[in-house]
């Protein structure tokens, strides 16, 4: 039993002293609504901007550190032999009798991509929303962000049996869409025996996600195995990536609870007992170390962390992550 206990996690608890029932089915704290990821578009304009980190150069709206053809004038300095005629300042040049050079600022773009993770295990939560609702409310966030900050937003959402992936686009058109395809992946369907790994969407989103880019993965990162750590660095070697670690408090420490708790996934039921000081020790052992693991890995590879309880604000999360 002991060695059985994490794969209970994300279960509803069905009975005993403690435990918490999920609210009616649809509501906005246990499946995420279109009216909802929409209602984040106002606050996220107050979200800190990210032109600050930059990696790679694109066009847009980020400015470079090198100098060369682009949209915006930088300043003129005097002609030098290979110089573009076609830059040539000819007022300048006119008034000080020497030919002069325009400079110009490149503008830069950073495409936007979200990793979200909409499977059923992340429909849980003991208190607050569920990890799911954290994941898109978070996206949303995101995504709005984007769209003020006039950058292209994709991604790629995954579900239990299938993974969408979202080709970056620029528009809240496009914002719309993604969040519109989060709502109906994360929507519980028939039950089906298949569940696609993390490793399946990290690799979609490793060939999808271009230089320079902006990553965003949030998920509980339960299943977070090699070859999705291989895939996550790689794009870590040439995009800046930020980590949010979705949890809920029980899966942090276990319950003080002596009576046994029923916990059921609709298929099969099992009796807990958690008065077991041992095991609790090691439950809670465990999930710090899974955090740890994954913290070190962000630090190892360049990339940001953040965590993101059930019972906290998205926003005020995002806030920090991003200052």
């Amino acid at each position: 039993m002991r060695a059985r206990l994490g794969q209970w996690l994300g279960f509803a608890a069905a009975r005993g002293t403690g435990a918490v029932a999920p609210p009616a089915a649809g509501h906005e704290r246990v499946q995420p609504t279109l009216a909802d990821l929409a209602a984040q578009n106002r606050r996220a304009a107050l979200l800190p901007g990210w032109q600050h980190s930059a990696r790679a150069r694109q066009s847009g709206t980020y400015h470079a550190s090198m100098k060369g053809r682009g949209m915006e004038y930088a300043e003129s300095r005097p002609y030098q032999p290979g110089d573009d005629v076609r830059a040539l300042d000819w007022r300048l040049t006119a008034r000080s009798g020497k030919p002069h050079t325009k400079l110009f600022r490149e503008e830069r773009e950073r495409p936007v991509f979200l990793l979200l993770d909409l499977r059923q295990t992340m429909a849980f939560a003991t208190r607050g929303v569920f990890k799911n609702v954290q994941a898109a409310r978070a996206g949303a966030l995101l995504a709005w962000k984007t769209v003020h900050s006039g950058d292209r937003i994709g991604g790629v959402l995954l579900a239990d049996s299938s993974c969408a992936e979202l080709p970056p686009a620029r528009s809240s058109v496009a914002a719309l869409r993604l969040l519109k395809s989060v709502v109906q992946l994360a929507t519980p369907s028939a039950a089906s025996d298949t569940r696609l790994p993390l490793m399946a969407a990290t690799d979609r989103l490793r060939r999808l996600v271009k230089p320079g880019s902006l990553v965003f993965v949030c998920a509980d990162f339960r299943d977070c195995d090699d070859a999705a750590r291989a895939a996550l660095a790689q794009i870590a070697r040439h995009s800046e990536v930020m980590l949010i670690l979705c949890y809920d408090a029980f899966e942090t420490a276990l319950p003080a609870i002596r009576e046994p708790v029923l916990v059921t996934d609709r298929k099969r039921n099992v009796d807990l007992a958690f008065g077991d000081r041992a095991l609790a020790a090691a439950y809670a052992q465990r999930f710090a170390a899974r955090r740890a693991s994954l913290q070190q890995f962000a630090r190892d590879n360049r990339m940001r962390f953040a965590t993101l309880a059930t019972t906290e604000d998205p926003f005020a999360v995002l806030q920090r992550a991003l200052s």
